[in-house]
């Protein structure tokens, strides 16, 4: 699913800027880092990230030479994780291509990863923006502790809907809670920089509930196999909740399937069925909605623009996804 032309219409003149001004930030004087910068540059998605930084700012004002450097900041740190999270999971392809691990080994990966941070952070300290580190500094820590939480939990295999909430906030929604905050505080006087902090928390965990139901569904889509996520031994909610509603036995015997990490296709398949039939998709659509329309609400206190509208489209994008 492309991305509406009402989402990316209002700042598609300011990302081509942005994407100027993100190359700028990953050259190096060492001919192997502008190789690998140069391959993440040709591989990069959607890059949701800073175009919510963009539409923050204008709807809180403006955009102006501090918005790019905020945007290009969350791009660097987005980017490192990224890169640290395909050596972190052993991963050989990213979007379909080859991942960075894949082409120059788990070395390369880290030290990527590393030197992307610190162009980030080093680029802020050079502007003195250091309300921009503040935001950034406690995503990266929440995204850290939702990681090793979720892999605390992984091993213990007793993940309930508050666990599953809170992994999800800090590891996606911190990042697009940090975007949005990111964007009204490059305004001055940063007027609704809460409003859009609350926005972004919820857009990131609507994300990522529909996210995790796109292995579940049956209908061509693009996301990520729900084998991937059993053989990790990550519970989402589909599961969570299927596992909620159902007997004592049936319940153990599921556990005891994803808890055998090498299990055949034909365990995690008895599982997806087990979700499929227990009505926890429709459930599940229900809570991805609910945070969307929670998002869009927190943007009431913010003027109408056509900025606004945009970031109320995203919403809605997020929920209506198949990719």
């Amino acid at each position: 699913m492309s991305l509406p032309k009402a989402i990316l219409a209002p700042v598609e003149r300011e990302m081509k800027e942005f994407h100027a001004e993100f190359r700028r930030a990953m050259i190096s004087d060492v001919p192997l880092v502008n190789l690998v910068a140069k391959y993440l540059i040709r591989t990069k998605g959607k890059q949701l990230r800073p175009m919510l930084v963009l539409l923050s700012a204008k709807a809180s004002g403006g955009i102006n030479p501090a918005t790019y450097r905020a945007a290009t900041l969350v791009e660097l740190l987005h980017t490192a994780t990224l890169v640290h999270d395909d050596v972190i999971d052993e991963s050989d392809e990213r979007r379909g291509l080859a991942s960075i691990k894949a082409l120059w080994k788990n070395k390369v990966g880290v030290l990527m990863g590393d030197y992307l941070l610190a162009q980030g952070l080093l680029r802020t300290v050079a502007t003195q923006e250091y309300h921009f580190l503040e935001i950034t500094s406690n995503a990266v820590r929440r995204m850290s502790e939702g990681e090793l939480y979720q892999l605390q939990k992984a091993r213990q295999l007793n993940i309930d809907e508050s666990a599953y909430f809170r992994i999800i906030g800090d590891k996606t929604a911190s990042l697009m809670s940090t975007c949005c905050e990111l964007g009204a505080a490059s305004v001055s006087g940063a007027p609704y920089r809460e409003a859009l902090k609350q926005y972004g928390e919820a857009l990131g965990i609507a994300f990522q509930i529909r996210d995790d139901l796109f292995g579940f569904e049956t209908t061509g889509m693009t996301g990520k196999p729900a084998e991937a996520d059993l053989k990790e031994k990550k519970l989402t909610l589909p599961l969570i909740h299927a596992l909620s509603q159902t007997d004592a036995n049936t319940k153990k015997r599921m556990i005891g399937l994803v808890k055998n990490g090498k299990a055949a296709k034909e365990s995690y398949r008895d599982v997806i069925e087990f979700v499929t039939s227990s009505g926890s998709i429709g459930y599940t659509r229900a809570k991805a909605k609910h945070y969307g329309q929670d998002a869009i609400r927190a943007l009431q206190t913010l003027p109408p623009s056509e900025a606004r509208t945009a970031l109320e489209a995203f919403a809605t994008y997020v929920i209506d996804r198949d990719q």
